[in-house]
């Protein structure tokens, strides 16, 4: 779910602010920490000096790429593909969801919030030179609305249009009553050179890098094996105050491996500099190696304040087996995470419980009044535990087969119409209650041997299917799947981007993250009084309804979160005193340190 991370980060972001006056920033209600005039975000070094190399793995899922267009459904985008483009707007990473001014230099919103406008700024162009006008945000609207990933053109749906009022201003129009966060989407999508795609098809997957304005260019590449960008020392933004102390490294260089050992072993030997680790046995047991007890290897956490989000097993409503609300009940109670977390996890990893982890937008025990006033309207099509306490996922005795639970569990398949002969469990029609868990490598495999065990002791036919990248993201695309994991977060202030989990438009569209395919006018509506939200209490308030309701569905498993970045590196780097709140910082603010390289470098 990361190749539109850089898109999609501020698209849940929006604007209150009344007031229709040029600002260099914008938030969602309003409130910027920086003022007019300031130099640098605090957590960069300004001073910081460039130069030098860092090789990583990064985050995304895939083995292998091959296309540079991460903006459309079609293809595997490589990594770091967005650090190639410019927005108008970007993000401090030490606010809930404010922006400042990029290529656009100032943003005015209309009294009536149905127009946003944009002064650009006039040495803002391409890497080729050639300058960024009006013309090609507006164009690079059209080519997004028209051909772009579809979870980007769910979120600016109700963008009217984009008017190129002279060279250096643009005017986006809206429709419709909710158009709180249209400001800010629109402000962070990216720029293309309208020139560049007159002759180039932007609804193909290519591997011809394109002409960005971003900070980096693409070096070099090898599908299935690495990518390289270079630092642009024309980068025309480069002493804006938000990129002052940022994008340090001369070459950034993404490197691919077909499964986790090799890539382990390749920051052993130092053939890469940073791994992020993502497996709690690995970090409680294999960082030993000679490299790390030399102290030439740093072994860290990094804090993680960002929302969590929601991590679990989706379970696949478009297929009628799990449309009945009891199997997915019981399906929820066959999962032990008590005894995974003690016997796998090393107990390092805290239960995942609400859509909103680790935000005001988590509902808690019962409906508040002003809760109740938004689920009142939607009462009779909504659970009956949306009304009662937040639901929560079993807590089980931790043996790893709790027998109240799997009792608790075998009861429901019996009320739903799955009866067992005492090996497997059928329908009226005979078919047996079948579910397979998609995933994408063996890592997952041991952490659902002990979950498939459980549901074979109800009688189920359960099985894992494990398939290459490739496939899983084709198949994870087209909903083609029982259940798979999933992981998303709706960001600190959730709008707009809420639909591409959870409206009813997007449960058929390919390539949205409504994983499950839920489908509900309640939860439609619910979504809407989030958009709407004037004041963060509001947004809290509808926030902590939407959880409720989803919740009481009950499509999805909870997994587990972890409340700290792993992460291991060759200590030939330097880091700002402050961290991001919101990121790792790594890519963003990091940098080459000379001195500590030699120093590995010559053994010390």
């Amino acid at each position: 779910m990361r190749p539109l991370a850089a898109v999609l980060l501020a698209i849940c972001l929006g604007m209150a602010s009344a007031s229709a006056e040029p600002r260099h920033g914008l938030s969602v209600f309003g409130d910027l920490k920086y003022p007019p005039g300031f130099t640098h975000f605090d957590y960069v070094n300004p001073d910081a000096p460039k130069g030098g190399k860092m090789a990583l793995i990064g985050d995304a899922r895939l083995n292998t790429f091959d296309s540079f267009n991460g903006f459309i459904l079609k293809g595997d985008p490589a990594q770091g593909f967005e650090l190639m483009f410019d927005a108008l707007m970007v993000r401090a990473m030490d606010e809930p969801d404010a922006v400042y001014g990029l290529v656009a230099e100032s943003a005015e919103i209309a009294d009536d919030r149905k127009s946003v406008s944009f002064k650009l700024r006039g040495e803002a162009k391409f890497a080729d030179g050639t300058p960024l006008t009006a013309e090609d945000v507006c164009d690079s609207f059209r080519l997004l609305s028209t051909q772009g990933h579809e979870r980007i053109r769910i979120t600016i749906r109700d963008v009217e249009a984009c008017d190129v009022i002279s060279p250096g201003e643009v005017r986006y129009r809206f429709k419709g009553e909710r158009t709180r966060d249209l400001p800010l989407t629109v402000a962070a999508l990216p720029i293309f050179s309208r020139a560049y795609y007159a002759k180039v098809d932007f609804s193909k997957s290519t591997l011809q890098p394109p002409l960005g304005s971003g900070p980096y260019a693409v070096k070099s590449f090898k599908p299935g094996e690495f990518v390289t960008y270079a630092r642009r020392d024309d980068y025309w933004a480069k002493d804006l105050p938000v990129s002052k102390g940022r994008y340090n490294f001369d070459e950034l260089r993404f490197d691919y491996f077909r499964d986790r050992a090799p890539a382990f072993e390749a920051l052993k030997s130092g053939a890469i500099d940073l791994r992020e680790e993502f497996t709690s046995r690995d970090w409680a047991t294999a960082y030993g190696f000679p490299a790390l007890t030399k102290g030439h290897v740093v072994k860290t956490e990094l804090p993680d304040d960002t929302p969590y989000g929601a991590q679990g097993y989706f379970l696949n409503m478009r297929r009628e087996t799990f449309q009945d609300i009891r199997v997915r009940k019981a399906l929820n109670l066959a999962f032990d995470f008590e005894w995974i977390n003690k016997n796998l996890f090393y107990g390092l990893y805290v239960r995942t419980t609400s859509f909103f982890n680790r935000t005001p937008l988590k509902a808690e025990g019962t409906p508040s009044a002003e809760e109740l006033a938004l689920l009142e309207p939607h009462r009779a099509s909504l659970r009956p535990e949306v009304f009662g306490e937040a639901v929560l996922p079993p807590v089980s005795d931790g043996s790893g087969q709790d027998r109240r639970l799997l009792r608790e569990a075998s009861r429901l398949l019996d009320e739903a119409g799955w009866t067992t002969d005492g090996t497997i469990r059928r329908n009226a029609r005979g078919e047996t209650l079948d579910i397979e868990f998609l995933i994408e490598g063996p890592v997952f495999e041991r952490v659902l041997a002990p979950y498939v065990k459980n549901l074979k002791l109800l009688g189920i036919n359960a099985t894992v299917r494990t398939v290459d990248p490739a496939q899983y993201q084709k198949r994870f695309e087209s909903y083609d799947y029982d259940a798979t994991i999933g992981r998303f977060t709706a960001g600190l202030t959730p709008g707009d981007n809420l639909r591409i989990f959870f409206a009813s438009e997007s449960a058929n569209r390919p390539g949205t993250y409504n994983l499950s395919g839920i489908a509900s006018p309640a939860i439609d509506a619910l979504i809407d009084q989030v958009v709407a939200a004037r004041t963060r209490e509001e947004l809290n308030v509808a926030g902590r309804a939407l959880d409720r309701v989803l919740r009481a569905e009950q499509f999805w498993v909870p997994n587990w979160y972890n409340a700290n970045h792993w992460i291991a590196y060759w200590d030939k780097f330097g880091r700002p005193e402050i961290k991001p709140k919101y990121d790792r910082g790594i890519i963003d603010t990091w940098w080459y340190d000379e001195a500590k390289a030699k120093r590995i470098a010559n053994g010390d």
